[in-house]
Parts: structure tokens; sequence; C-alpha cells
């Protein structure tokens, strides 16, 4: 075995998900359920490259289509026996890639690198993204395809909202939360991020906001293990210093996943401060949909006359939490919520970005593009920046966190 390919077995989550291995019956449901491999031949399906393949491998793949799964998660979902497909497949790709790693692979993951540099030229870096010459550039340069969503820059970053805003004029009278914004959050997707903060002020909590860095997803995804381990325990870190024993609020469903299923089922960190940090925090949706059951939901919501499609991302199902958003905004008076029944929207944080795979991450996409319209051409929310791009950028339909709608509906906006 070449020296190349042991830090990849070193990944304790290797051991976490081989021990599903000899559970896998064959049955194929997993095949079935594929959206990738259901749009090109150049994926050979999850159980063929997973528990099959994994049998073979002494710690180098036996299949390289392994680097067109794009990490959905469906396939650990629909499993009946519980084997972790997904898991098997996102270890052995580490391996894989440790070998041979792009350096288009390197540069998506530095989320914040990318935020600090935009922000203070967001006009320019805008106009930009949206210049057909440059865009040309990047996808012959750095393999990013010039048709691709790109996080929009903005002028003003969350942390320079939030020590610049004035003080809340309602008295909090029901304890504290800690918020997590992420890096979209902080630096993309900063309306999200205020609206999500001005909704628990309104319910009558004190928040409280940590500096914060990376929770390394992005890293993960693309194989960098060693530096998204890194990340994720600096930002447990960060998140536990706002005060032990305080419930972490967040509108980044995918960086939540990360802290709750990504960094121990896939890398495999066993880290305590890591097990504190994924047993309190709550996506934001869950946490008004348990107040809602507890009779503690404020319902005297504004009516808003509407219907809006909603898509479900495969981080949020992969937390194994249904679907809140849906029950939360079905409580608005007047709002129709169609979900959307589709998958996958293709996205998979940075799979759908890469030049190889924008095809087949659009054809993945593609009947939720056509149902979104088909709903509602103004208007559709999904709960992960990522899919929200991907979404408005493929559908010409703006898409929002669901948390905007409870936001009007409480008269914020």
């Amino acid at each position: 075995m070449s020296d190349a390919i042991k830090p990849g077995l070193e990944f304790a989550g290797h051991e976490l998900a081989r021990a599903t291995l000899d559970a896998c019956v064959k049955c194929t449901i997993c095949e079935t359920m594929c959206p990738v491999s259901a749009v090109t031949p150049l994926f050979s399906g999850p159980k063929f490259v997973g528990p099959q393949a994994e049998r073979f491998r002494n710690g180098e793949s036996v299949d390289h289509s392994l680097d067109y799964c794009s990490s959905c998660g469906t396939c650990t979902l629909v499993c009946p026996q519980g084997v972790e497909i997904a898991e098997l497949n996102s270890q052995a790709r580490a391996v894989m890639k440790a070998q041979h790693m792009p350096l288009r692979d390197r540069l998506i993951g530095e989320t914040v690198l990318m935020g600090k540099a935009m922000t203070p030229v967001a006009p320019l870096a805008k106009a930009a993204l949206h210049n057909k010459p440059v865009r040309a550039l990047m996808e012959a340069v750095v393999k990013v395809h010039r048709d691709a969503p790109m996080p929009p820059p903005q002028t003003q970053t969350f942390a320079g909202w939030w020590a610049k805003r004035p003080k809340p004029a309602k008295t909090p009278t029901r304890g504290v939360l800690v918020f997590f914004h992420g890096c979209a959050g902080g630096y993309f997707e900063v309306e999200t991020s205020k609206r999500s903060v001005e909704v628990l002020e309104y319910l009558g909590y004190e928040v409280v906001v940590p500096r914060q860095g990376c929770c390394g997803l992005a890293q993960q995804s693309n194989g960098l293990f060693d530096q998204a381990t890194a990340s994720v325990l600096k930002l447990c870190d960060d998140l536990r210093a706002a005060g032990k024993d305080l419930t972490i609020i967040s509108s980044s469903g995918s960086c939540t996943g990360m802290l709750k299923h990504e960094a121990h089922e896939i890398m495999g960190v066993t880290d305590e401060k890591l097990k504190d940090v994924g047993t309190r925090i709550r996506d934001i949706m869950e946490f008004l949909l348990d107040l809602h059951e507890a009779g503690e939901l404020p319902t005297d919501f504004r009516p808003i006359e509407m219907t809006v499609p909603y898509h479900a991302p495969c981080q949020l199902k992969s937390q194994g939490m249904g679907m809140p958003a849906v029950e939360v905004l079905r409580l608005i008076p007047g709002l129709t919520v169609v979900e959307s029944g589709a998958v996958c929207c293709g996205i998979a944080g940075t799979y759908g970005l890469k030049k190889e795979k924008y095809e087949i991450a659009q054809a993945v996409g593609r009947p939720l593009f056509e149902m979104v319209k088909r709903t509602n051409p103004d208007l559709a929310v999904c709960d992960t920046e990522t899919c929200r791009w991907q979404i408005s950028q493929s559908s010409g339909v703006p898409t929002e966190h669901p948390i905007f709608m409870v936001h009007r509906a409480y008269g914020l906006s």
C-alpha cells in the first residue's frame, strides 16, 4: 500500500460506516432511488461503488465512477437494512482523491476566504460573476462551470450588521439562545440571518452571536477531511464559548447537518465538544415547530394569500427531522405550501458547480425546476443556501428561506 493512500485509511469514520457493510442484501433499492445514476451512465450506482466495491477495496477505489456520486445521501435514507452507503462512498472518495486533489476542489472549500474577499468589492464581484467572458475564463482555468450558481456577494456581513444595529425594542422574556449563521449566512445570505434573529427576538428570546468560523462542510464534501476536521472542531470551540447548556439555533440547514451528522458519521470525529454542540443545535424551523407543539409559539400570523412551492433539501432529510418548515408555514392563514416531492435539486453543495458535473446536476434537478415554475413563478422556499441558489438560477424563480414567510406573517417585514 502506498504512502499516498494511508492518510485516507486513518479516518475513524471509515470503520463506523464499514460496520454496516455486511447488512447489505443487494436489494437494489438504493440503485432505483439514486438521482445521479438515473440521469447519467458515468456513475455506476451507490450499491456498486459502495457496499459491493468496498468488499474489494484495500484503501484504493476499484471504480473511479465513484467521483460522480453527489453525496446527496438518498441511498442511506432509503436503505431498509441501515447500510451507510453514502458515508462509505464519501470515505472511499476521500481516499481516492488524496492521490490527486484538484486545485479547484481545494479552492471551493475556502468559503470564509471567499466571503472576506468579495464583501469589500461586492458590486464589482457581483458584476464579474454575471459577466460571460469572466465566467468563461473561470470555467477554463478553475473548472467551475460558467452557468453554475454563485454565492451572491453582499456589501455588509452579518457580523457588521450585528455590531451596529440598535438594541431590540422588546425586552427578552424567554431566556438566551445562541445563533449560528454559517459562512453563507455570514457573508452571502445576510438577510436570512437577520430575519432569523428578528423572529427569535420577536418571540421574546435574547440572542447572542459569538464570533464563529466555518463548519468545514465544503472541505469535507471535497475529500479534505483533515482540514474539515480542524474547521469543525474550531467552530465547536467558538459556539461553546457563548455559554454552556444554551440551545444553538441556525438557519443554515447544511451547516447544521455537518455538526449533527457528517462530521461524525463520515469523518468519524468523536471529540466530546462536537457531541455537545451536535446535541444542542437546532434548525430554526425545527425549533419553531417544537415551540408550536409545546403550545408556546404565537400564531397570530397575518394572512399571506399565496401558493408557494417548498423543496426539502437532502441535508435536511439526512438529519431525520421531517419537514418542519412545511408544518410551520401551514399555520399561516391563506398560505398554501406545495411540497416538491423531488429527490434532489442536483447542486449537492459544490457538486453542481463543477464543469464536468454541471449537466448531471441540471438533469437531476430539472423535475424540481419545472415544478417550481408551474407552482409559483414568483417565489419558492427551501432551507439550505446552495439549494436556493441552484433553484433560483436554474428555474428563474426567486427562492428564499422559509423564515422569510414567518418574518412577514409576524408583521416584521
